[in-house]
């Protein structure tokens, strides 16, 4: 032990004395550590459990809650009473439950609460809010909702609001009209809900908001019971049609129970998965940077050594760095991972309306991550601490390089994995996407253990390079087992991006190919239904009010006497269709109505041959899958009432044309063609392209703010802007892979080449002192950087490549529920060469270039021992 505590104050020493290399190496092991604790915390703490929500739900005070339902039909409900369901309703209306029912069945006291939403004025137009009818001041609801500022609502005329709803404007002493045509309420008083803190939400009496309301969802009691409500009184009321959230029940050994249970296995897979990754990928990481520590303590270990020191001594110093530096990297991200998925935990509940409870750690899977984190530091030390124990104390003091037995590896068993990990692949690419996962990690680590004789066999291929390369890949080649760690850590993130770029880039391209847009993207549609002629004509006006400059085009609807309107639909698979459209969806495509203006919209120039086939009575289309062999096009007008009328079918000669984007499907109907076919049109819709960008940019999101100026006039409006959501999703998912490749590569680069410099020191000092000069002791270091992240990045995008493809086909047969053939959800490999190539290509470059430019150029003469 006292040798151990000798080796822990020398390792601690030596971190405070190169405190960069120790940052490092402490943020490769803790930010892991740190990632991992805060989703865990940040997931547990707005994942909320039956009793932490029950104070929301009971208050203090009432011993359960009663909800009504549709019918008195039996219920099925869990046992915290979260959900109830019954298997069908009855053909009558029901009789309502009244209060004196509630209680000779409970057997206590009760009292009304009604739980719904409804539409608020707010200062910025017409929203949604939720809505609870209750009475705060009873004793009874003490702790449902707790008083921020004012009072408590005390008649129908009042109520009280959340804090959301003062962040949208709305101020105590203000009035607020809840629903189109009910009274102004005056707001006296500001109430927090103690579990959902973002909530938009108004607290009235009972009846006071929606006094005529029938429905029977939301609708309920408090119920105060002399004795508790047990599991077996639950299920009486179950028998007559009322679900219950007993507190009894909830704080029982079952309460917790989920209403829909869950298979773990697969999750706790992925779980596993992940963990494998992140410990392989912090080693190879770190195990360079202890060696950089290795390098520079050669002449103290030798030192050690030469006065007695065993080759256990020398190795219980380099794994004491290990377990000092991944032990208090693992206690400082397991801290830090605590304080930041708590913060964003209760950032995300106030903005997106999440779930928050009490601060909620899960400390067994916290405290293994934390273990996980040192064992990280302790294995990545392994390498250099066998090394440290085979130097030869006399070289070393002499000051010459250390012969060190370098091995090749374990080509033939990295073969095997990586044969057997490909073939896994192929066979599951269409079966399951975990277990293509599985096989992906056993293929990483086939290629893992191939790295080391890949790096020597790059050595005589470097003959006929510059100078500076020809350096820098034989100092690599020489240090095999330095250069293979890097090489791998690099390769194995490579890999990783790899694979997550070309499954998604495969996957959303297919989904864009099975849902393409039907306007240009950008292009803003407004309208709504069942209108009359006058509020359209007030619609239409707000909305040339709303988006001056902006190019305006009519589209018209199928409407009937009743006022219902509806788009008739181009079929996107034609009869006749076979081979050549594997990717269109089965569903058909809203094919709007209108005259050339629309067209010109939609094509995004004005085409005279498109705008003339238009006139004559043709539809123009921009997707040659969606025309039959004899140039028609099928048109498809659904039911207007709620008769169930079949859908009313006709083809339509078309023609071929050119949209504004080359993805864009979809067309353009001739109004001719619809009323030729017996249907009554109207203008319901309005087509904007070149809306201004102040539109999308402001406080709330994107056309939330035109939305809710546009429902001021009637509820049904509605404006949607045409997004490739598809090509957003990727975009962030590529995004996310770049950044995590950006940060593992360079870190186990500079981290290797840093190795390389302090090895080649000598050598370099050498070159400059027979008259090379500063930039060619940058261009050695660049190099070394270069051919590090070069081949690691060559073998990752090798190993990725496969690897995406098969995570995209299984994907896709998870998408079809593996009911097709694998031809029908076999999807064309969709590679994304800008991503590749700024992974591949860009990323060594990068690397190359800022270890040049932080390469230090100061010569240091050294004295030789021969």
């Amino acid at each position: 032990m006292s040798a151990f505590r000798a080796a822990l104050r020398i390792s601690r020493r030596d971190a405070l004395r190169f405190k960069g290399r120790s940052a490092l190496i402490m943020i490769m092991i803790g930010l892991p550590v740190l990632v991992f604790t805060g989703f865990l915390t940040m997931t547990e703490t707005t994942d909320l459990t039956p009793r932490e929500e029950m104070i929301a739900r009971l208050g203090a005070v009432a011993d359960a809650a009663v909800y009504t339902h549709q019918s008195r039909l039996p219920v099925t409900q869990d046992r915290a009473g979260r959900f109830g369901n019954q298997d069908s309703a009855e053909p009558d209306r029901p009789v309502p439950w009244t209060a004196a029912e509630a209680a000779r069945l409970t057997g206590g006291r009760v009292m009304p609460f009604y739980v719904y939403s409804t539409e608020a004025r707010l200062p910025d137009g017409f929203d949604r809010v939720e809505l609870l009818e209750i009475d705060l001041r009873d004793r009874l609801s003490t702790g449902i909702r707790t008083l921020a500022e004012g009072r408590f609502a005390a008649t129908p005329q009042e109520i009280a609001i959340t804090p959301a709803l003062v962040g949208r404007g709305v101020r105590v002493g203000d009035t607020l009209r809840l629903t189109r045509r009910g009274e102004p309420k005056r707001v006296v008083g500001v109430v927090k809900n103690p579990v959902r803190p973002g909530v938009l939400e108004v607290v009235g009496l009972y009846g006071s908001v929606l006094p005529n309301q029938t429905g029977t969802d939301g609708a309920g009691w408090l119920v105060e019971t002399p004795v508790p409500v047990t599991w077996e009184k639950v299920r009486e009321l179950n028998k007559v049609g009322l679900h219950v959230a007993s507190r009894a029940v909830i704080m029982g050994p079952r309460g917790e129970e989920r209403f829909y249970p869950s298979n773990t296995s697969e999750r706790g897979t992925w779980i596993a998965i992940g963990v494998v990754l992140v410990v392989t990928e912090t080693v190879l990481l770190a195990g360079p940077s202890f060696a950089v520590g290795l390098r520079r303590r050669r002449r103290e270990l030798a030192t050690i050594a030469a006065q007695g020191g065993s080759p256990g001594h020398l190795r219980a110093i380099v794994l004491a760095d290990g377990l000092l530096l991944g032990g208090v990297a693992a206690l400082l991200g397991s801290a830090l991972g605590i304080g930041v998925g708590v913060g964003v935990g209760k950032v995300l509940a106030r903005l997106d309306d999440l779930r928050s409870g009490p601060v909620d750690v899960p400390w067994e899977p916290v405290l293994g991550i934390a273990a996980l984190g040192l064992v990280s530091g302790l294995v990545a030390a392994v390498t250099p601490a066998v090394q440290a124990a085979r130097q030869s104390p006399a070289r070393v003091l002499a000051g010459r390089p250390d012969e060190v037995r370098d091995r090749a590896g374990r080509p033939l068993l990295g073969l095997v994995l990586l044969v057997l990990g490909t073939g896994a692949m192929i066979h599951l690419a269409f079966k399951s996407e975990l277990g293509v996962a599985m096989a992906t990690v056993v293929a990483l680590f086939g290629l893992i253990t191939l790295v080391p004789w890949l790096v020597g066999r790059t050595g005589p291929l470097v003959a006929r390079l510059p100078l500076a390369a020809r350096l820098s890949v034989r100092d690599a080649v020489r240090h095999r087992t330095r250069t293979a760690s890097a090489v791998a850590a690099v390769m194995a993130a490579t890999m990783g991006a790899v694979t997550v770029g070309m499954a998604f880039t495969t996957m959303y391209t297919a989904r864009q190919q099975e849902n393409p847009l039907s306007a240009p993207e950008g292009t803003l549609v407004v309208g709504s239904s069942r209108l009359d002629e006058g509020t359209w004509s007030k619609l239409r006006a707000a909305i040339e009010e709303r988006l001056p400059g902006a190019s305006l085009a009519a589209g018209l609807r199928v409407v009937d006497d009743k006022g219902s309107d509806q788009d008739p639909s181009i079929q996107l698979r034609p009869g006749d269709c076979s081979d050549n459209c594997p990717y269109l969806s089965w569903s058909p495509i809203d094919g709007p109505v209108g005259d050339e203006r629309l067209l010109a919209l939609f094509q995004g120039r004005r085409d005279p041959q498109a705008a003339a086939a238009l006139a004559a009575g043709k539809a123009v289309v921009f997707d040659s899958r969606m025309i039959s062999k004899d140039g028609m096009v099928s048109v498809s007008v659904g039911p207007l009432d709620e008769d169930g009328n079949d859908n009313k079918s006709f083809q339509v000669a078309a023609v071929l044309a050119q949209g504004a984007q080359a993805d864009q499907s979809g067309g353009v109907l001739p109004a001719s063609a619809l009323t030729a076919a017996g249907f009554k049109l109207a203008e319901r819709r309005i087509y904007a392209h070149g809306v201004p960008d102040k539109l999308l940019s402001g406080g709330i999101q994107a056309t939330d703010r035109l939305n809710l100026d546009l429902r001021a006039v009637t509820p049904s409006a509605f404006a949607m802007l045409m997004v490739n959501h598809e090509g957003e999703q990727l975009t962030f998912y590529l995004s996310l892979a770049m950044i995590a490749a950006v940060i593992l590569v360079l870190g186990g680069t500079f981290a290797a080449t840093g190795l390389a410099a302090a090895d080649m020191r000598q050598d370099l000092d050498t070159l400059s002192a027979v008259g090379g000069r500063p930039s060619t002791r940058r261009l050695v270091v660049a190099a070394q950087a270069g051919y590090i992240a070069g081949l690691g990045a060559v073998v990752g995008l090798a190993g990725g490549a496969i690897s995406g493809l098969a995570l995209a086909r299984a994907m896709r047969g998870r998408r079809y529920n593996y009911s097709l053939s694998e031809t029908a959800v076999q999807a064309t490999a969709a590679v994304p060469w800008t991503f590749l190539a700024a992974l591949v290509i860009g990323l060594p470059l990068l690397a190359a270039l800022l270890a040049g430019l932080f390469t230090r150029t100061r010569l240091v003469l050294a004295r030789r021992v021969v």
